[in-house]
């Protein structure tokens, strides 16, 4: 059973089966301080089909000793290999380490694997990406017995699912979200209640950030499921680049930041002394697990060799110092709201686009509220974040009046929706208006154009979900259980109001964003399974990873495609709102011209709208057309109103009464002669 479980995970990697069968190290840490011999360098490859490992290491001594070395090997938590020589002795012998000369040295070796130790390896190792696996190598001085040099180093079959192509093709995906979206706005413009295509640009954008969070908890992650999740990280506003970095350590520099151990510098100086790694970013993730794991050097227990997430360790992966992590959205945000300034300011549009300068300042006004509303919960979980771990009191101060503001615009609009609904039910009977009223729409429908006129107001929940996930993930920082137990609440919480009250206005939208819940809770389920204090075993956390990233990515090809079909559709078929706009046209115009000898086919119109009707109204249906003129109504000695048009109208004057609308006598209907046909009775 075990091994059709691990069958049926590759298939996920197919292309990586056809990977070689070797296993070497990618970086390394040492693993003990203050020792006596510094390793430099340490390379360690095992070949599957020889069975056989080899051995590079490079390094300096303050003394000649001599010494025995002992070598482990751990995948997925488990010890797969050891093996203690030494290096003097026939069995495995390295004439460079016997004994170990004082000042530099370099040793090269080899071993033979024995088969019932390569047998426990399993053939998914070598095939997986981000293999979960590690070499200790540990001297140790035989005149006294005591550990001399300590280095460890991941293992890596030179596969990871961190890859750049990733990261922009997930990229992609948003622009083309954001593209369709920006176009079916455009199309729907003049248009009030016309909801818009899905997936859109927040719906995309939020199922990115969902990944990107689920990387940031503080629970043992197999490095396969975090290298994953770093793909999205750029949704979250994790960019960084050189001159950005130092710009903000000298802003925190000079504003009570210290940046002895977490600055630019400080990182770039830890991958540069892994240089001969393949992957800096495992090499800078491995620098910091050996120097917080070094308590616990001594201990036997098989999950020392496991990270624990966090906000910090996931900014520094992307070279961003933990306390920059603030500053550095913030410098994006504004770069992105500058970027579109400038567009809007000096870009050429069409012609049909020819109005957006008049409403310039108001379109300015609801793009940063857009993105404020998408981004929110992002904004809240690196303010929080910012406040309890910042060390500049600047940027402690920008955090908390970014969130004052943000949280403070976005209840500002709530404010203002409530308000105007209150407004339209008092004086209507009900809210239609805030879908009807073409002014209304356009300031305030951005929160609610999704949402079926009985479901306005479900935008409160999603701010207040937003601000309860910001909350909890960067509130809890360092208590896995508890984030993951607050997040799967708010989960369940937000499925059940969206499965009980399915308030999206269009179907696919329902089917797309119930869809997403339902993906966000089983994740967040199964990194219940990735929390310490439930004492998993490794394997058991890989496999859960690997299930993970197959539906994560799975859901996330499927938006692509939608998004891709909405796209297709848009370009062929005409815009619905058009057409109807210019069968209303024509409907009218038809109408203009209708007598009642040449009524066509105006009693097949189906479902004429309340205008039609009027424009009927005008219509003299008992003789040839007369224009309609508004006459007051007459009442008879009884105080009654006369309900009947006058003889200039096309119908019989009243009964009542005989004299005509300009109050001269007219003489009784009887004995008058018919006429041909004129404006009025043809009598």
């Amino acid at each position: 059973m075990r091994k059709s479980i691990w069958a049926l995970l590759g298939l996920a990697f197919v292309p990586q089966v056809l990977a070689a069968d070797t296993l070497s190290t990618d970086g390394f840490g040492l693993c003990m301080t203050d020792s006596d011999i510094t390793v430099t360098n340490l390379d360690v490859t095992y070949t599957r089909s020889t069975k056989e490992v080899v051995f590079d290491l490079a390094g300096t001594n303050s003394k000649e000793q001599n010494v025995t070395a002992n070598l482990k090997v751990t995948a997925y938590g488990n010890t797969i290999y050891t093996k203690t020589f030494n290096p003097c002795g026939s069995d495995v012998h390295v004439a460079k380490l016997c004994p170990v000369p004082s000042g530099s040295f370099s040793a090269k070796g080899s071993m033979t694997v024995p088969d019932s130790y390569a047998s426990e390896i399993p053939s998914i190792a070598f095939a997986i990406p981000d293999l979960d696996g590690q070499a200790q190598l540990t001297l140790k001085s035989t005149d006294t017995d005591e550990d001399v040099a300590c280095v460890e180093s991941e293992l890596s079959n030179g596969r990871t699912t961190s890859l750049k192509a990733v990261s922009w093709a997930s990229a992609g995906i948003a622009a083309g979200a954001l593209a369709l979206s920006g176009i079916s706005a455009l199309s729907a413009a003049g248009h009030p209640g016309a909801s818009p295509s899905s997936p859109g640009f927040g719906d995309v954008m939020g199922w990115f950030h969902s990944m990107a969070t689920n990387g940031m908890l503080s629970v043992s992650y197999p490095t396969v499921y975090t290298s994953f999740t770093k793909n999205f990280g750029w949704s979250t506003g994790l960019i960084s680049w050189k001159n950005m970095q130092e710009s903000i350590d000298s802003f925190r520099k000079a504003t009570g930041g210290n940046l002895t151990n977490d600055s630019y510098v400080y990182l770039t100086s830890l991958s540069s002394s892994s240089s001969n790694s393949s992957s800096t970013k495992r090499s800078v993730d491995l620098m910091r697990r050996s120097v917080n794991l070094l308590p616990r050097s001594d201990s036997n227990s098989t999950d020392s060799s496991s990270t624990v997430s966090t906000i910090k360790s996931f900014a520094e992966e992307a070279m961003i110092p933990s306390a920059n992590v603030f500053m550095t959205v913030l410098l994006v945000f504004a770069i992105v709201i500058a970027v579109v300034v400038i567009w809007a300011l000096y870009g050429n549009f069409p012609k049909k686009l020819t109005n957006f300068r008049k409403d310039y300042w108001g379109i300015m006004a609801r793009t940063i509220t857009n993105m404020i509303l998408v981004l929110y919960s992002i904004w809240v979980l690196y303010c929080i974040y910012q406040l309890k771990n910042g060390d500049s009191w600047a940027a402690k101060l920008l955090a908390a009046v970014t969130l004052v503001v943000f949280t403070g615009v976005l209840a500002f609009f709530g404010w203002r929706i409530f308000y105007m609904a209150r407004k339209y039910k008092r004086a209507e009977g009900d809210t239609t208006s805030l879908y009807d009223n073409k002014d209304t729409w356009r300031k305030y429908s951005l929160f609610y154009d999704n949402y079926k006129k009985d479901f306005w107001w479900l935008f409160v929940p999603i701010i207040v979900y937003a601000l309860a996930k910001g909350c909890i993930i960067a509130g809890a920082e360092g208590h896995g259980m508890v984030q993951t137990i607050g997040q799967l609440v708010v989960e369940v919480l937000l499925l059940c109001l969206l499965a009980w009250n399915r308030p999206y206005a269009r179907k696919s939208s329902m089917g797309i964003n119930i869809t997403i819940q339902i993906v966000r809770v089983l994740s967040v389920a199964c990194i219940l399974v990735f929390v310490e204090e439930l004492g998993l075993s490794q394997t058991t956390k890989t496999v859960t990873g690997i299930v993970l990233i197959v539906v994560q990515s799975t859901l996330t090809g499927v938006l692509a495609i939608l998004i891709a079909v909405n796209a297709i559709i848009t370009c062929v078929r005409e815009n619905p709102h058009a057409k109807r706009k210019r069968e209303a046209e024509k409907n009218n115009r038809d109408l203009d011209d209708l007598t009642p000898l040449d009524a066509r086919e105006s009693l097949l119109i189906e479902h004429p709208q309340k205008r039609d009707f009027t424009e009927m109204s005008k219509f003299n249906f008992t003789g040839p057309y007369e224009p309609y003129r508004d006459m007051p109504h007459r009442s008879d000695s009884t105080g009654s109103k006369d309900r009947l048009v006058y003889a200039d109208y096309g119908v019989a004057r009243s009964l009542s009464q005989n004299s005509g609308h300009d109050g001269r006598h007219s003489p009784p209907l009887e004995g008058r002669q018919p006429t041909k046909p004129g404006y009025g009775m043809a009598y």
